[in-house]
């Protein structure tokens, strides 16, 4: 069994945690990040999404399962900021990701690269998985043909075009399945374990929760809002 089989079947039927913290979160540092994602895999979890050369490199000194990394870069005039660059995406892979994901819209990116550019580079030079965070079907579909390994849901609601909902992207994910031979993974606005198992039982490789797990700062704000009668209206870019 290759590498990149033996990745991909250690993520399957999984949950993976995501594990970020920034700006005004009390919980960024590399000491809580390395333990999230410690508890993360001794309460189960078979992969962890991780930001930053810095956080991967702590998480993956205690850690064995795989990381997900990506690196979050704002350029101003472009609006792609997940790993968007070739630059970007090899510090991460030094760390110790063992897939590395990248914006997998077709939006302008900075330096002029393109996600088909991205995708071979990062196959051909790091040696890594590419994990494109798709945010229609169709984004999906191409960046699988393009020679992503792993096609998320990731971006479903973060660009104006995409479905814009409270919850996964579900039929995302049943256009997905119909369409592209590569493993899916569902990511983004997952709150419940029922969703979940939902995800899963429609055909996906595995499914990535985040602030649901891993943000106390946003998991209070939302029982505060229900306490208030108020709408939650989310962590933001997150992702």
């Amino acid at each position: 069994m290759t590498l990149e089989h033996t990745v991909l079947e250690r993520l399957r039927g999984g949950l993976i945690v995501s594990c970020q913290a920034r700006g005004e979160n009390p919980l960024a540092g590399l000491a809580f990040m390395a333990a999230m994602a410690q508890a993360a895999e001794l309460g189960g979890a078979v992969g962890i999404r991780a930001s930053g050369a810095a956080d991967i490199a702590a998480i993956r000194a205690r850690v064995h399962c795989p990381i997900i990394g990506i690196d979050k870069v704002w350029t101003d005039g472009f609006e792609v900021y997940i790993t968007p660059t070739f630059a970007a995406a090899g510090p991460i892979a030094a760390a110790g990701a063992d897939i590395v994901a990248v914006d997998g819209t077709p939006r302008p990116r900075a330096q002029g690269e393109t996600l088909a550019h991205l995708i071979r580079r990062i196959h051909d030079d790091l040696g890594t998985l590419v994990m494109a965070d798709a945010s229609t079907w169709e984004e999906g579909v191409a960046a699988a043909e393009l020679g992503a390994d792993i096609v998320a849901t990731t971006m479903s609601g973060y660009t104006p075009y995409s479905r814009q909902a409270s919850g996964p992207d579900l039929e995302m994910l049943r256009q997905l399945a119909r369409h592209v031979d590569v493993p899916i993974i569902v990511e983004g606005k997952i709150w419940h374990p029922e969703e979940v198992r939902q995800a899963l039982d429609l055909g996906a490789w595995a499914v990535v929760v985040g602030t649901a797990i891993t943000n106390p700062l946003e998991i209070t704000r939302r029982f505060v809002a229900a306490i208030r009668g108020e709408a939650y209206r989310g962590p933001g870019s997150g992702l």
